[in-house]
């Protein structure tokens, strides 16, 4: 089961400097991410999104791949790929992984303008060795769904209270 983790920090550099060394992390295998995305509250009170990764791209390419081999079948790969590539490129276009837009929309609207928060979906993690690595970039926890000790725990790494 993925633990969501909303930190806010008081600019979108810093976020995305976050999200780029979680990122770092996780090719290091010091924490497994399901998503991760950072959510700008523009100076005019806009929100904008900025997700980590697209997944129309990844759908594409699969249903080109089965849609080919399919096609092998009836003496027709271009064809198939071609439909499949479609196929695959429709079906993920229209599925939403990993956090739900519409909240993080919802929490970006209590943000003060100026400011951004990250998401991130965590399925494991070795947090002695991975908030030590964010912390330095300051922010504050606005909302995870840790139990109450983990998430004051979380608290106090983050504000540099925690031991390393």
């Amino acid at each position: 089961m993925s633990n969501l983790i909303a930190i806010s920090y008081p600019d979108v550099a810093t976020a995305v400097a976050v999200r780029d060394r979680l990122s770092d992390l996780q090719r290091q295998n010091l924490i497994t991410m399901e998503d991760m995305a950072v959510v700008e509250r523009r100076a005019n009170g806009t929100i904008k999104l900025h997700q980590t990764q697209g997944t129309t791209g990844m759908g594409a390419a699969g249903g080109a791949l089965w849609g080919g081999l399919i096609g092998m079948l009836f003496f027709m790969p271009l064809f198939g790929m071609a439909l499949g590539a479609a196929t695959g490129a429709a079906g993920s276009a229209m599925a939403d992984a990993g956090v739900n837009d519409e909240f993080m929309r919802e929490l970006a609207d209590t943000l003060e303008p100026g400011t951004a928060a990250l998401f991130v979906l965590v399925v494991r993690s070795t947090p002695d060795k991975v908030i030590p690595e964010i912390q330095p970039y300051g922010g504050h926890v606005i909302q995870t769904s840790l139990n109450r000790e983990e998430e004051a725990q979380l608290r106090e790494m983050m504000e540099g209270t925690g031991v390393r």
